[in-house]
């Protein structure tokens, strides 16, 4: 019990947050507490019946158990404890954020009827690991010891296996085009513009401080929200001051496999650094 236990608590808060509220619903659902077409994304419930919460349970629900649950489970466990462990390490709410803008732009596409999904969770797992493959494109992922493959290739061999496992891709390429607009907006255009016009919002700092958990470099409010505001300025964050240009990517023996990740390597403290450099305020 001690392994496991310590593990849990070796999880950074939003990625474990993210992986229980998963599991939890899948296990009431596997229980049979709750009506599966109780939290699908149904438009027409939402704005006729002011179902408001179908728009945000849909992204809890990654399948029944089975080995598509664990794969989704263990993927978002492995790649994002790394995410947040390093390009957004004490970038808390800046994590947050690339949750939250992904919802928003699946829920956007999903509005499309040729795009629509009921369940946006495995859509979800998409976003985080095209963003990771995006910030560690030179890490090598073995691939049941039979290949290697760049991290920047990792969500385009997914979709291989999801074709394998039967699964619909349509989420999968939904989930892929979110993480790339929440990464060309974040970093490639405020690299080319010096613009960034996608910061974190206000209220996510609030909501993190208020929350108590993880840590922003420069937020403008306090981790205890007892406390009051600490900062009544810009809140502008500094990339520099964490040596962002000295990033390396993981070591080739650290990434699990691709189609079996193993979450405990990512619980050591090891700060991954991606090859991306962020402009603009947190």
């Amino acid at each position: 019990m001690a392994a496991p236990l310590e593990y849990y608590n070796s999880i950074p808060p939003v990625t474990k947050t993210y992986a229980v509220a998963c599991l939890f619903a899948t296990g009431a659902y596997t229980l049979e507490l709750y009506n599966i077409r109780h939290i699908a994304l149904l438009y027409s419930d939402v704005f006729k019946r002011f179902q408001i919460w179908r728009l945000i349970t849909p992204f809890f629900f990654i399948g029944p158990f089975s080995l598509n649950f664990a794969f989704r489970l263990l993927t978002i466990l492995y790649y994002g404890t790394q995410l947040e462990r390093g390009p957004f390490d004490k970038r808390t709410a800046d994590f947050v954020w690339m949750y939250v803008f992904g919802a928003a732009s699946l829920l956007v596409m999903a509005a499309i009827p040729y795009l629509w999904t009921p369940f946006l969770g495995p859509s979800m797992v998409f976003v985080i690991v095209y963003v990771w493959g995006r910030e560690f494109p030179n890490a090598r992922i073995n691939i049941h010891g039979l290949f290697e493959l760049k991290g920047f290739y990792i969500a385009y061999y997914m979709i291989v296996v999801e074709l394998f496992l039967g699964n619909p891709l349509k989420q999968a390429m939904i989930g892929i085009a979110a993480g790339h607009l929440y990464y060309f907006l974040t970093v490639l255009y405020p690299l080319k513009t010096g613009n960034n016009i996608l910061k974190t919002p206000r209220w996510i700092h609030k909501l993190v401080a208020f929350w108590g958990e993880g840590f922003q470099i420069n937020s403008p409010f306090r981790n205890d929200p007892a406390e009051g505001v600490a900062f009544r300025g810009r809140g502008r964050r500094l990339n520099g001051s964490r040596s962002t240009s000295t990033r390396s990517e993981p070591r080739d023996s650290e990434p699990a496999d691709a189609a079996t990740p193993a979450p405990s390597s990512s619980g050591s403290g090891v700060s991954f650094r991606g090859g991306s450099h962020r402009l603009g305020s947190g």
